[in-house]
Order: C-alpha cells, then sequence, then structure tokens
C-alpha cells in the first residue's frame, strides 16, 4: 500500500474526519491521498500558525481530534506556536510533518530543521524512521495523544516515503484510559478533609474538562456546599450562573475573590497545576488544608504543597470522595460565599456600565453576553478585554468557551473560532477579539469565506495595543497612546468585505444587540466591529482598587 495513502486510512480509522493545513510541494502526496477518500476533510487555512490554534480550538469543542499537515520548517517552525498552547492546555492534535529526506539530513536540505527542535512544544515527538512502519506510528501517535494528559503529537514523515509502495506493519490497539486508578487510602483522607472543613473552597482547572468531570464537580460542590471557583481553562466548567460559582482566579479577580481561597479552612484544587499564570506566581494564599487532584506527580508541590494528594483522574476522584462522604454531611453555606463574590465583582464594575461612546470592553461584553445564545460556543482571543471578560462574561458548559491558558498567545480568537465551527458545523460560534489580536490572524478570515463556515467575529477596536500602552504609560512613563495608531485606524469592515466577507459596524450597545443578533442569524460569516475606549481602564488595576 503507498504510504501517503496509509496516513490517511488510519486516520480515518481512529476517526479523525478534519484535517486543517496549508499545502505545500511536501505535502502534496497527502494531499492528494485525502481527494481521493470521501471520509476526511481538508481544511486550507492562510498561515501556518493558524492550523493548530484551528486543530485546537476543534478540540476544545468537542470530543474529537482533528490533524494538521504543514511542509517542513517554516511551517512547522510557524505551527510551534499553536502546539505549544495545545501543549499547556492539554489538547489533543496530531501534527504532521514532512521530514527532509534521510539520506541527505544534514545537509541543509530545502527547509531542513533538526527534529529534535519541536521535542520541547509536543507530548510527544515522532520520527519515523523506517517506511514499513509509518502506520503503526500513525496509530502511537494517535494513542497517546489521546491519552491523560492528552496533548499533541508531532509525526514526522520524510518526503521521499510518502510514495513508496511497501508492504506496512499491521495496525495495533492501544488501551488510551487515564493508566492510574486513585488510592482509595488517598481518597479516604481527602475526604475526611473536606468533610471536617466548615468552609470548604473548590478551585477547579482545565483537567476538569479534559476528563469530562463537569457533572462530577457540581455534584460535588453541592454536596460540601463549598463555592467554586475556576482557572483560566476551567472556566464554564460549572455553569456561572450557578449559585455556587465564585469567579476565574485571573487578572480580573477582585481582591473578596483572593481573600476567599485563603479564608476557605480547606480547598479542593482538581485539574489543575496551580501554574504561576492563574495564582500570580503564587502570590495568593491557598488554605494549609490542601487535596490537591492531579494526573501528574510533576504537578504536585508547584507553588503550594498539598496536605493530601491524590494522584488520577479527576472525575474518578471526585466521584469517589462524594461516595464516602456521610449520608448526614451537611453543606456549608457556599452560596452565601458565592453571591457575596459576584456582588463585589458586579459593584467594582458598574462604574464602566453604561452607554457612552466609544464604549468600554465590560459593556461591550455585557451586551454581547446578553445577546449571544447561552448554547452558542465563544472562542476567545488572548488581550486586555479577555482579562475583563473572565470575569464579566459569562461561560455555561465547559465547551462553551475557548481560550488560551497559560500561553496566553494572542492570534488564537478567529483561528480556534474557525475550529470550533467546522467541529460544530449547526451550532453558533462567535468569537471575540480584538484589534492587536485580529491584526495577528487577519488571514483567516478569508479561510471563514472559503470554507463557508457562518461564524461570527466580534471585533473591540480600540486602536492601541491597550493593555500594553497602560503599563507603559504608568510604570515606565513613556508617551500617552505610545503603542497605539489613531494616526492609521484600521477599518475591520472593510478589511473583512475585501474578503467576501459580510460585515457589520455597531458604536452603541443598542447597535451592538442588534447588529450581534443579525449576524448570528445569518447563514454566512459575519464581522461586527465596535469601537471602544483605548483610555479605558485595566482590569488588573482596576479590579485591584
Amino acid at each position: 500500500m503507498l504510504i501517503n495513502e496509509a496516513v490517511i486510512d488510519r486516520l480515518v480509522a481512529n476517526g479523525i474526519d478534519t484535517v486543517f493545513g496549508i499545502p505545500g510541494k511536501q505535502t502534496l502526496p497527502l494531499n492528494q491521498a485525502i481527494g481521493e477518500s470521501d471520509a476526511i476533510e481538508f481544511v486550507v487555512a492562510r498561515h501556518e500558525t493558524a492550523v493548530t490554534h484551528q486543530a485546537w480550538g476543534y478540540a476544545e469543542t468537542s470530543d474529537r481530534m482533528a490533524a494538521t499537515f504543514v511542509v517542513p520548517g517554516p511551517g512547522d517552525m510557524n505551527a510551534m506556536n499553536g502546539l505549544k498552547n495545545a501543549l499547556n492546555d492539554c489538547t489533543p492534535l496530531i501534527h504532521f510533518a514532512v521530514e527532509t529526506e534521510p539520506e541527505i539530513r544534514g545537509g541543509d536540505g530545502i527547509h531542513e530543521t533538526p527534529p529534535d527542535t519541536y521535542d520541547n512544544v509536543v507530548k510527544e515527538n515522532i520520527l519515523v524512521e523506517r517506511p514499513s512502519a509509518t502506520a503503526s506510528e500513525v496509530d502511537r501517535a494517535v494513542a497517546i495523544a489521546r491519552t491523560p494528559p492528552m496533548g499533541p503529537v508531532r509525526i514526522g514523515i520524510p518526503k521521499n516515503f510518502l510514495k513508496m509502495d511497501v508492504p506496512l506493519s499491521q495496525a495495533r490497539d492501544y488501551d488510551t484510559d487515564c493508566l492510574e486508578s486513585v488510592a482509595d487510602e488517598d481518597v479516604e483522607a481527602a475526604t475526611d478533609l473536606l468533610a471536617d472543613a466548615d468552609a470548604p473552597l473548590i478551585l477547579a482547572g482545565g483537567g476538569v474538562r479534559s476528563s469530562g468531570a463537569s457533572d462530577e464537580l457540581r455534584s460535588l460542590a453541592e454536596r460540601l456546599g463549598a463555592p467554586v471557583v475556576t482557572t483560566y481553562k476551567g472556566k464554564g466548567v460549572i455553569p456561572e450562573d450557578h449559585p455556587l460559582s465564585a469567579g476565574t482566579l485571573s487578572g480580573s479577580a477582585t481582591p473578596e475573590l483572593l481573600a476567599a481561597i485563603g479564608d476557605a479552612d480547606a480547598a479542593l484544587g482538581v485539574g489543575t497545576d496551580f501554574d504561576a499564570v492563574a495564582t500570580r506566581s503564587w502570590s495568593v494564599d491557598v488554605p494549609e488544608r490542601l487535596v490537591h487532584v492531579t494526573l501528574h506527580p510533576d504537578d504536585l508541590g508547584t507553588g503550594y504543597d498539598p496536605a493530601v494528594a491524590v494522584i488520577g483522574d479527576g472525575g474518578e476522584a471526585m466521584r469517589k470522595i462524594e461516595d464516602r462522604l456521610a449520608d448526614d454531611q451537611e453543606p456549608a453555606d457556599g452560596e452565601a460565599t458565592a453571591e457575596r463574590l459576584r456582588s463585589a465583582r458586579d459593584e467594582r464594575i458598574e462604574p464602566l456600565l453604561g452607554e457612552e461612546t466609544p464604549l468600554t470592553s465590560v459593556q461591550v461584553l455585557r451586551t454581547a453576553r446578553e445577546t449571544i445564545p447561552r448554547e452558542a460556543t465563544v472562542a476567545v482571543d488572548a488581550g486586555g478585554f479577555r482579562v475583563w471578560g473572565l470575569n464579566t462574561f459569562e461561560s455555561y458548559g465547559p465547551d462553551k468557551y475557548v481560550n488560551p491558558g497559560s500561553w496566553a498567545t494572542m492570534g488564537t480568537g478567529l483561528p480556534s473560532g474557525i475550529g470550533a465551527q467546522q467541529a460544530n458545523p449547526d451550532e453558533d460560534v462567535v468569537v471575540l477579539t480584538g484589534d492587536g489580536g485580529l491584526m495577528m490572524c487577519i488571514h483567516e478570515l478569508h479561510t471563514a469565506v472559503a470554507e463557508d463556515l457562518p461564524i461570527t467575529v466580534l471585533v473591540l477596536n480600540n486602536n492601541d495595543y491597550a493593555i500594553i500602552t497602560e503599563e507603559a504609560e504608568r510604570t515606565y512613563d513613556l508617551d500617552t497612546g505610545v503603542y497605539g495608531w489613531e494616526d492609521s485606524p484600521i477599518s475591520f469592515t472593510a478589511l473583512a468585505e475585501s474578503m467576501g466577507m459580510r460585515s457589520l459596524r455597531a458604536e452603541t450597545g443598542s447597535d451592538l444587540e442588534d447588529r450581534l443578533s443579525t449576524a448570528l442569524a445569518a447563514d454566512e460569516p459575519v464581522l461586527v466591529e465596535i469601537p471602544t475606549d483605548p483610555r479605558e481602564p485595566q482590569a488588573s488595576e482596576w479590579m485591584s482598587e
């Protein structure tokens, strides 16, 4: 069997039906095999940086994963950004790179880079060394990507292998379940600690999403009466209109929320590695009586030493903890704590709400949330507005809010929204992005048009890298608006229209509600641009005062 055909055959056999990529001379044999198959689709992006973000958004909003194809060297290196993002977020994808032929490796062949260049941005980096092993290596790569803790796997196949017709090793079955079950003695210790608390708190991370454990989280929180604070990646794992939802640990977290974490007399950290971004370099106080549930032993003791460490799947751990709680376990009054924290947040943002133009990011986010259907998927770029959104834009489901975690790279919103729409063709998908982030992936508007994806893109345009400008002015005494471009403003409506995309503009809250409603009702990609205030306060400063 031809190796290029075998690669596509193994993807399909493993349930992968979408590939994001950009065709190049080296990848054309793979594209030829896709063209001959009716079971897999190739989505042509406009830049390699986007393809891995598209596959990331696809997996973040579904229980499936996608693959990516790029040419070696420049294509591979452009894709590294999204690979690292997926690695930090434990998001599975298969990244194919066409490698330099073995016989000329080391001789500076076109686009050649040493294969180990990519070791630190993927869960595993597989180099196919023998043509006959290609199909089985694809199976192994898929299994590694899907085995918790999940992540991106790169598989490099030499260019000259792809058109070889050789006997191939047989497919193998892999067990992709979590390999380690939680220990009963650890569950017992965790249960005793949490059951004895008068004011327990749960900090839930992205691992709750990855393990599909939102129901277990909500059930345990209700049984304990524990308010739930989420990390960046945990946002949405409990619906944020649930009475126990207390907010997100982020740059827009209020002092009241930060204090509540430290004031709890016990805490359960589940599905989080307590990374430096979420914990503000571990400056946030957490209770000494801390239960930490994680898949990876290396996460333990990163910033905080747990009183009880539980290694294994978060969903299994929470089910077992709840099962061990006594029938007469009296829940704490976590709803009152969560309500107090939400009220403190609302009091702080109230002065930023209003119809004065240009609108603040908070007002835009509030209007957008009131307009976007509850069941819609929202893909959010990095930037100042995202920091606001983490505590002012509610999410109602674990796969309904896509945003980068600790990697925090800009330019993800639109590509991840494209991936989400590809994975969920019958659902509303809305991209929330700033002008800075959108300019880093503006080319993908054309991808949305070419693929006829009915995505809605809401761009908050303040003609500035405002979150950077504010810091430059406040801390470094640089000129006002030093990193803005008000004298050379960008019209995103014009850019969208030039690519064949319908565009709308809104300046007030009522305009925005009308334009967003129109865009959501359209069966085509639509961009909605709204000017925002470049001089508005930034969340990390405003919310901490």
